[in-house]
């Protein structure tokens, strides 16, 4: 019997999804999904609000039955398998803890209604909570509990299960900013102590980026990218990801390839047409051969842009408004009739109107085609 092997169902994968579907009548929500994570890969479903991320989330766990193609979690096609026959637990947005009963008795209520003996469930318990530092809360009920301390309680009842996959809707939604700081360092020292295999969703980019070991990027229920968080943050595959991966997002400014004298040059010209600023590419690049003469998007990163004297700079802006954030200094100017922002330390002495001189390696320069939005590479 042959097998395809880029889709052959092996135990080392903790998830394999091919040719994923699911619509609501007319509507396709998820357009043909290709996914597959190894066991102990952290991987996180990023993309705006109805891209399909939580729809996704729901098919793997079972809450949501799929339109066309296969999901295997180990290794076993549980496509048309019921949630509770599928080996995962699931931490959601609102918790869903019981308020009648006590943290203790939250945690354990998966064994108990699995008929676990007590005193294996009493040592799970004490395990997690420990893992956790929720072990002193354990005779309390959730409303006696802050938020992050009801969250810490949900992830208990998962971690107690010892499933093949953990999923994660949006856990950290109804968290303070600082709070979302400390469970996100959290949720990262649990997967790297456990091991565990993780698929997460979020719409927020930080979270993406500092969690995950990979991100799929959806949008209109289509992946755009899935790779690693270098990979998706510094080699976006198209326009969408450079500019949704980001914030500030990379400045996406229009240029015209021009080469002179074996050297390549990138042409920005304002939106008036009449002021050009051109930026001499330290190395060329073979793929902008074929774009000499044509107009192409070019990406940078706002932190790749750094301050230089006029004689090391790159290129030259005048500066249009600033930013002071601490850290960090923002300051917007335009190139090419659009506006973009460089990140500088926040240090930097620069005010609007001043000449801001700027530096850029060409390793950190994105190159896009306007029609297809693809990376030119």
């Amino acid at each position: 019997m042959v097998t395809n092997s880029k889709h052959e169902k092996t135990p080392s994968f903790a998830l394999d999804i091919v040719g994923l579907k699911k619509s609501y009548g007319p509507v396709e929500v998820l357009k043909s999904i290709d996914v597959s994570m190894k066991k102990g890969d952290f991987l996180v479903l990023v993309g705006p609000s109805g891209c399909g991320k939580s729809t996704l989330l729901n098919c793997i766990a079972g809450l949501e039955e799929v339109s066309a193609g296969t999901i295997s979690i180990g290794g076993r096609d549980v496509t048309q398998i019921p949630p509770k026959d599928r080996n995962i637990a699931m931490v959601f947005q609102s918790y869903a803890l019981y308020p009648s009963m006590t943290v203790a008795e939250n945690i354990a209520f998966g064994m108990k209604v699995r008929h676990v003996a007590k005193d294996e469930s009493r040592a799970k318990t004490l395990e997690v909570a420990r893992a956790l530092q929720i072990e002193p809360l354990l005779d309390r009920k959730p409303g006696q509990l802050s938020g992050g301390q009801r969250q810490r309680v949900a992830m208990g009842r998962a971690l107690v299960r010892d499933p093949e996959l953990f999923l994660f809707d949006e856990p950290l939604s109804n968290l303070d900013a600082k709070l979302r700081v400390e469970m996100r360092s959290e949720i990262r020292g649990l997967h790297e102590r456990l091991k565990a295999s993780i698929v997460y969703v979020t719409h927020d980019q930080v979270e993406a980026m500092t969690l995950g070991t990979r991100i799929v990027v959806l949008k209109d229920g289509i992946v755009q990218q899935n790779g690693t968080p270098d990979e998706i943050y510094n080699r976006p595959d198209n326009l969408f990801v450079a500019d949704f991966m980001g914030a500030p997002p990379m400045n996406l400014v229009p240029a015209i390839v021009r080469h002179e004298k074996k050297t390549t040059f990138l042409d920005f010209v304002s939106a008036e047409g009449e002021e050009k600023i051109s930026l001499k590419l330290k190395a060329n690049l073979s793929a902008l051969n074929s774009h000499i003469g044509k107009k192409i998007i070019v990406g940078m990163r706002p932190e790749a842009l750094g301050a230089q004297s006029s004689v090391k700079s790159d290129f030259s802006v005048v500066v249009s408004s600033t930013e002071h954030a601490g850290s960090d200094v923002f300051a917007e100017f335009e190139l090419g009739g659009m506006r973009a922002t460089a990140r500088l330390a926040g240090r930097t002495k620069i005010g609007v109107g001043d000449t801001l001189n700027l530096t850029i390696e060409p390793d950190d320069i994105c190159y896009f085609d306007p029609e297809s939005e693809l990376a030119i590479r």
